[in-house]
């Protein structure tokens, strides 16, 4: 197919006026001025008044969570042959929300991994997924519920062994205590530097990059100097953090959306000791992402898409949270399209370039100035994932109706 007169974002930059996007055999085979396309003789979709840019890049996810409140409760209720329903629901819905791609950040029993397979396969219909397996967390940590919890360097070490040995894409190590844990503060870092190195040193062994949920400075600290690959949330970013992060290229991906929405429930039957401690770190968040944007750090999306009334097909809207704390819409894009795509090491993705997967995302309007055209569903006009439209809106198709599982036939 042909995509013609519309404007493209091609991950990086906003292309000259003009350009045209040839899809083949489900990667982009040309992108050049439309008239180059004249004897063209298949199909021909007219993007008139719209943007193509890459699949949006969810870097923060988890598969097995759907926005519940309680995730500990509601895991509970679910064998693994529901829970890997439920996976492949999400991922199907995450795909449906404009993300072609996605990065899980922490499952159980390694269900995902089994829907991650499928999807990047072919055998089913969803984003390309990276995983990374079980939290791994210290003893009564973030997520001890169902993360792998470990204590001392050799322990931390035979955890990240047991993810590598399962299959993951990457390694998540909780650095400091969370919102929805009852029991840990924010303020206190868990595993010490010495675990930290450990582990981030095993993973690189085995050329696993490493995420580390961190939201403090002390706990910031230990897992940036442990070597990790990108600090997840960042909520507090003191000097000293910014520059330890600068010098070292670490990625931020901030995930500003789950505090807006679990502030946003208000009465929704959060816990009180949970609500002070988001309410805590909400204007903080911003603030530190804000520092660490303009300091020239690298900064790519991820919403922490499951987590409490934070279900997933929505994760698009981080983008519209990022610009309202401080950053233009054209370095948001770059953030959910090529930043992320280089964190993921998706080295075929997240841009528009002849001979990428041809993961597209088509809007109504130019995001490139008003990122609500990005971030709100009812601007998406196409989805497409490796050269197939799931979501097409120009033909009053795929809108806001059901949406099954469906295994791909072959």
């Amino acid at each position: 197919m042909l995509l013609i007169n519309g404007s493209i974002f091609d991950g990086d930059k906003r292309l000259p006026a003009g350009q045209a996007v040839l899809v083949e055999d489900g990667r982009i085979r040309r992108i050049a001025p439309v008239a180059q396309f004249s004897g063209y003789a298949g199909r021909r979709i007219d993007v008139s008044g719209m943007t193509i840019l890459p699949g949006l890049i969810d870097c923060h996810a988890h598969l097995t969570l759907g926005g519940e409140l309680n995730p500990a409760a509601d895991l509970g209720r679910l064998n693994h042959a529901e829970l890997a329903l439920r996976c492949l629901e999400n991922a199907l819905v995450t795909l449906r929300g404009g993300v072609t791609a996605i990065r899980d950040l922490g499952g159980v029993d390694y269900v995902e991994f089994a829907v991650r397979d499928a999807c990047n396969t072919g055998r089913a219909l969803g984003p390309t997924v990276r995983a990374a397996g079980r939290y791994i967390c210290m003893t009564g940590g973030t997520n001890w519920f169902i993360g792998r919890q470990a204590d001392g360097p050799g322990e931390v070490v035979k955890a990240v062994r047991e993810q590598i040995h399962r299959g993951c894409d990457c390694v998540k190590l909780m650095a400091t205590g969370g919102v929805l844990t009852p029991g840990v503060r924010l303020e206190h870092a868990q595993f010490t530097c010495e675990e930290m190195a450990a582990g981030a040193a095993e993973a690189k062994r085995f050329d696993k990059p490493v995420a580390s949920h961190a939201m403090t400075p002390a706990g910031v600290l230990n897992a940036v100097r442990a070597g990790v690959d990108s600090i997840e949330h960042g909520v507090v970013l003191d000097d000293e953090c910014i520059a330890e992060m600068l010098a070292r290229r670490v990625v931020l991906v901030p995930t500003l959306m789950p505090f807006a929405r679990l502030l946003a429930a208000n009465d929704g039957g959060v816990p009180a000791w949970a609500m002070d401690k988001a309410r805590w770190a909400s204007e903080r968040h911003r603030s530190s992402f804000k520092a660490y944007y303009q300091a020239g750090g690298t900064i790519a999306m991820g919403a922490d898409t499951g987590t409490p009334f934070n279900p997933h097909g929505n994760s698009a809207m981080e983008l519209k949270h990022m610009v309202d704390a401080g950053m233009t819409p054209i370095d948001a894009l770059k953030a959910g399209t090529a930043n992320a795509a280089d964190l993921l090491r998706l080295a075929d993705r997240g841009r528009l370039r002849e001979g990428a997967a041809a993961d597209l995302l088509v809007v109504a309007g130019d995001p490139t100035t008003d990122i609500d055209c990005a971030a709100v569903r009812a601007h998406h006009r196409l989805v497409v994932k490796d050269g197939t439209i799931v979501v097409d809106a120009l033909a009053g198709r795929a809108g806001d109706g059901p949406w099954r599982i469906g295994l791909v036939a072959g």
